[in-house]
């Protein structure tokens, strides 16, 4: 049976959305999939007022209830993962192991949400006075999630798993381009699970729905992951309107090679980092800091792999990458790199396409003002360059607007740790690249990268709850009036 029936696409709605009807379209070969309904502003109102209505059941509903539903989602994801894999190849561009790895993230995204469900509200507090006195954690209400198109089923689930399970209904605003994969989908899992009606509703859209959004008084939490200038329209908004966002936005992360490190095995690691779904990932490695002693190596061997490397439709074909999401991205990414080379930079590989297809693309010989080395590209370009010291090193990769993400490669592991020490981002690997993720990890960024709030683990507990005091005592309490 399908998941994704037709009838299914209107599932988690409180009615007909009142936006223009939008041809879902594979990015590989402009194929028209299906045709979805936009959500416009005007809808979001209704879905607010719909899920704050059915959420105070759910919150009162036992947390062995509200965990079940989430296991039982996450069980159907991969259930239905022939079928939502070849969603995510089709409308996202993504290669099949791509999409296997979101839909396994997916999975254990609910189950680790559905421990959410049943963990300690709060605590007890010493008092003054002759009462208890206990915090206790409870559900902010509705939470508004709005996602990219990148690695869209995990960009959605990672904020709409862990607030279901704390009990809060939730409205999410997936990429048009990728409103199947990143908002449908779910919620035909979740319907099918046995989510109650009314507490998951999925409004794709453009701007003016994430603006209702952030605006709607009904929704006093925005989970927002998307670009470093959307998020702080985003970010401004909510303040203005005095409500929480989480904010993870873009990153350039750097990976830093040191002189001691096995530059055989490096090679793999620098590639995935740069390469990996056209390099259309936040935590993409978006510069690679070599030692002078290691450098011509490095860039020759990163040149031979991203030749390497074969480009195409990843649905019909095996292949490395697939395509960029959209034209406007494509132009965007060789922009960069035909500013790059005419600035000074050498192109080692890659450099060149076909329609949305772009070669991987190593350029040499960079410098502060080099624009695929000083900006995100979000494209599969690896800009490399070379520094003689590790305070040059640190120097470099802490330079710039962006903190998401630092890949540190070296065969002492308490160094790399140390140099870390003196780089400020959210996220660390040594001795792997800068594109990591797990449903038990916090994550998120400092900087143009983020607020600072994460997601994941523990900290969905803080991003998706309020914190109440509460005082109880046997007696009315007296005073001297």
């Amino acid at each position: 049976m399908s998941l994704l029936e037709p009838k299914t696409w209107q599932a988690g709605r409180p009615g007909p959305l009142s936006g223009p009807e939008y041809t879902v379209t594979e990015p590989a070969t402009g194929e028209a999939l299906g045709t979805v309904t936009l959500a416009g502003g005007e809808d979001v109102a209704l879905a607010a007022r719909a899920g704050r209505a059915a959420q105070h059941a759910w919150a009162r509903a036992p947390h062995f209830a509200r965990a079940a539903v989430l296991r039982k989602a996450g069980d159907l994801f991969a259930a239905h993962a022939a079928e939502l894999r070849e969603w995510i190849v089709r409308e996202s561009g993504s290669i099949p192991g791509k999409a296997d790895f979101e839909l396994h993230v997916a999975a254990q995204e609910c189950y680790e949400a559905a421990a959410l469900a049943s963990r300690p509200a709060g605590q007890v507090l010493p008092t003054e006075a002759p009462r208890l006195s206990y915090t206790r954690r409870v559900p902010v209400g509705v939470v508004g999630v709005i996602a990219p198109f990148n690695a869209p089923l995990i960009l959605s689930i990672r904020s709409v798993a862990p607030a279901l399970a704390l009990g809060n209904a939730v409205i999410l605003k997936p990429d048009p381009r990728t409103a199947v994969c990143g908002g449908l989908a779910l919620a035909a899992v979740f319907a099918e699970a046995g989510l109650p009606e009314d507490l998951l509703h999925v409004l794709p859209g453009g701007a003016d729905v994430g603006q209702a959004l952030v605006a709607d008084p009904q929704v006093p939490v925005i989970s927002f992951t998307g670009s470093t200038a959307a998020g702080r329209a985003v970010g401004e908004a909510a303040g203005r309107h005095l409500k929480r966002a989480h904010l993870e936005l873009g990153g350039n992360s750097a990976l830093v090679v040191l002189e001691d490190a096995d530059i055989e095995a490096v090679i793999s690691t620098a590639a995935w980092g740069s390469f990996f779904h056209q390099g259309q990932i936040c935590m993409t490695t978006g510069r690679h800091l070599v030692h002078r002693s290691l450098y011509d190596e490095y860039v020759d061997r990163l040149a031979a792999r991203a030749d390497s490397l074969a480009v195409g439709d990843p649905h019909r074909a095996q292949v490395h990458l697939g395509p960029i999401i959209d034209a406007a991205q494509l132009a965007k990414v060789h922009a960069l790199v035909e500013g790059s080379t005419s600035g000074g930079a050498r192109l080692a590989a890659g450099g060149t396409h076909e329609d949305l297809f772009y070669r991987p693309t190593v350029l040499a010989d960079v410098g502060d003002t080099t624009p695929a080395y000083a900006e995100e590209v979000f494209g599969p370009v690896a800009p490399v360059r070379v520094f003689d010291t590790a305070d040059e090193a640190a120097a470099l990769a802490a330079d710039g607007a962006y903190g998401l993400s630092l890949g540190i490669v070296t065969r002492d592991a308490a160094r790399g740790l140390d140099l870390a020490e003196r780089i400020p981002t959210g996220i660390v690997h040594i001795n792997d690249q800068t594109v990591n993720d797990e449903a038990v990890a916090p994550f998120g960024g400092v900087a143009a990268s983020g607020t600072g709030s994460r997601f994941g683990g523990d900290a969905n507990l803080e991003a998706f709850t309020d914190v109440r005091w509460t005082t109880v005592r046997g007696d009315v309490a007296q005073y001297p009036f």
